[in-house]
């Protein structure tokens, strides 16, 4: 502090200024507690799979385990019927591409043989007559 000459002075106790607090007011915590959500079965997905061109039985291997999953889910056991449900998502998953691709490919194959033939018959025409 400075006196009325001009020099600096020690204050007293009582001249300090208080501290301020910089603490920050706290807002209270709200938690919100949900019921845990019902794992999925995928059930229509595996139904849908094991009729739809059910190759390598990958979509009855999904609805059975959406079968188990569903079952589970019913007696309560919902860590249980989320492994269950995980699984019959990724053979469902399996399933679905392999119903998928498989045509594709079998049409892919057919479109390029048939256009690989007009082309040999084009430049051989006498290639599909058998001599007799």
């Amino acid at each position: 502090m400075l006196n009325s000459s001009g020099k600096e002075t020690v204050g007293k106790e009582g001249d300090y200024l208080p501290m301020t607090s910089h603490k920050q007011e706290s807002s209270p915590t709200i938690i919100t507690v949900r019921p845990p959500m019902a794992p999925r079965d995928y059930m229509i997905w595996s139904v849908f799979n094991t009729i739809y061109m059910n190759l390598c039985c990958l979509g009855f291997v999904a609805l059975a385990y959406s079968v188990k999953a569903r079952d589970q889910k019913v007696s309560g056991d919902l860590e249980a019927a989320h492994r269950y449900g995980s699984k019959a998502k990724c053979y469902n998953i399996l399933a679905t591409v392999w119903n998928v691709v498989v045509p594709l490919v079998l049409i892919a194959l057919l479109v390029t043989g048939v256009l690989h033939l007009s082309n040999v018959w084009k430049l051989h025409p006498t290639f599909m007559n058998m001599p007799t």
